[in-house]
């Protein structure tokens, strides 16, 4: 029987351009109008909310419906960035923007942003590019983005979905709370909504946005049944927990993550909801808040200048086990699921080191194991504790990513788990801390500025070769 093209961009391969589809567009909560691209026949909807402000009562809960309107709103201008930098900063910023912010958190003037983009609590919108008419069936792709879960948003500019409608696709980017608004919790918080919302709001606004997806994308002329979901950094470690997830069945059909893995970068076990809920409670109390109503009452940049999020927790509702556990048990979303990783990629995030200083970090981490650390990444020089630090990171963000390929053998899935990889095509040692000394000919980044796809998975025939050389064609710019 003919292999079938199981992957994406079955999606790419040329669609004729017919009219893009006439405002008003209906939603499930109202009519919106967009505005032309820069391409005459790409149509773009900026801004759309996909969840009520997760503001005031609403703040850490679970993400609500968005209310309907009346008339028809304008989509022309993008919604704000989720609130972003705060306790140890994150890759956007090294600290909450200045100026004043009310218990929303709206501020005039953060850093980073398309064009100047306010910052605020509320913020959970997604946009929409398309050259499809109503009635076509195109593919979807709804991207996630980087940022460590503490910066980013769905309108940088190294994201402009434009590209992609062109080759016919329906592109959505969305936005997610982030650091202490996207990862809380607290016994109060787990009380309150019955263990459901009681952790991982930033994945439960991704989980809300797909949501959408199934119910309003045919009028932008997507197809619900042909959905990718994909992201880079912390965009993929995003894909692991939602293909993990039970709560996001059904809502996506294929993914992609670039540069990533459920746990963050490196190994290491996922949070447990008791610990989390002993941190939330460490953060209120140095926050002077007695209550989860206090909390909530405080302005949005006190609360990000005094806490951070703690990353993905095991929750009990979003992810009932450990990823890597359901991975293992063949229990997650039965989907594609194509990985990728950058040659060198540790060079984004590497320190200097010393050989004393790499010594004492594996007696740390490692304890009694250290020794077998130390044989396998060593460090009888500076130069050599230097690539053992970037040959452990690359080991331990592959190993992580790359866990499907460990446990294939042994899933009840059928579908293909996809391994690729790329070597960055311009030399950027800007961007690397490793000394200059360190022997690598071409510094490597940690995500990619174009995201390597190809442009047809299967041969005309439908059979042949799933991954050659031809589709290693960059065709959107990601940041």
């Amino acid at each position: 029987m003919p292999r079938r093209c199981l992957f994406i961009l079955i999606a790419l391969a040329p669609i004729a351009v017919s009219a893009a589809a006439s405002d008003p567009i209906r939603l499930d909560t109202g009519l919106i109008t967009g505005v032309t691209g820069n391409s005459p026949e790409v149509r773009v909807y900026k801004g759309i909310p996909f969840a009520a402000p997760p503001i005031g009562d609403l703040r850490f809960r679970a993400p609500q419906p968005p209310a309907k309107w009346e008339g028809t709103r304008k989509a022309d201008q993008f919604g704000s960035m989720c609130m972003q930098g705060g306790a140890r900063g994150g890759r956007g910023g090294k600290g909450p923007a200045k100026g004043p912010a009310n218990v929303q958190g709206k501020d005039p003037a953060p850093p980073g942003g398309r064009g100047g983009q306010a910052m605020s609590e509320d913020c959970l919108y997604l946009n929409v590019w398309t050259a499809a008419a109503s009635n076509d069936r195109r593919p979807v792709m709804v991207w996630l983005h980087p940022g460590g879960y503490t910066s980013g948003s769905g309108a940088a500019p190294a994201t402009d979905g434009e590209a992609l409608a062109k080759k016919g696709v329906v592109l959505v980017t969305i936005n997610y709370r982030l650091g202490i608004f996207g990862f809380f919790s607290h016994p109060d918080l787990t009380r309150e909504s019955d263990r459901r919302g009681a952790a991982n709001q930033a994945f439960l606004d991704q989980a809300a946005a797909l949501q959408w997806v199934q119910k309003n994308i045919a009028a932008f002329g997507g197809d619900p049944k042909r959905v990718t979901v994909f992201g880079d950094s912390a965009g993929a470690s995003s894909i692991g927990n939602l293909v993990a997830s039970p709560l996001t069945k059904g809502t996506y059909q294929r993914a992609i993550a670039e540069s990533g893995a459920w746990s963050g970068l490196s190994i290491g076990a996922v949070r447990k909801l008791d610990d989390a809920e002993q941190a939330g409670v460490r953060t209120a109390e140095a926050l002077g808040a007695k209550s989860l109503a206090d909390l909530r009452a405080k302005p949005a940049a006190e609360v990000l200048a005094g806490g951070r999020g703690g990353g993905p927790v095991v929750d009990g509702w979003f992810l009932p086990d450990e990823p890597a556990n359901i991975f293992a048990q063949g229990k997650q979303n039965d989907v594609p699921i194509l990985v990728g990783s950058n040659k060198d990629e540790g060079t984004f995030f590497s320190q200097p080191t010393t050989a004393a200083a790499w010594i004492q970090r594996a007696k740390q981490r490692y304890g009694d194991m250290a020794d077998q650390f130390l044989k396998l990444y060593p460090a009888g020089s500076g130069m050599e504790a230097n690539a053992s630090e970037l040959a452990a990171f690359r080991d331990e963000l592959a190993g992580r990513r790359g866990i499907g390929r460990v446990f294939k053998p042994r899933l009840a899935s059928r579908k293909p788990i996809f391994i690729t990889s790329r070597t960055s095509p311009r030399r950027r040692p800007e961007r690397s801390r490793v000394p200059t000394d360190f022997p690598l000919r071409a510094p490597g980044r940690h995500t990619a500025r174009k995201l390597l796809m190809c442009s047809k998975i299967c041969s005309g025939t439908g059979r042949g070769p799933i991954w050659t050389a031809n589709y290693r064609t960059p065709f959107l710019p990601i940041g």
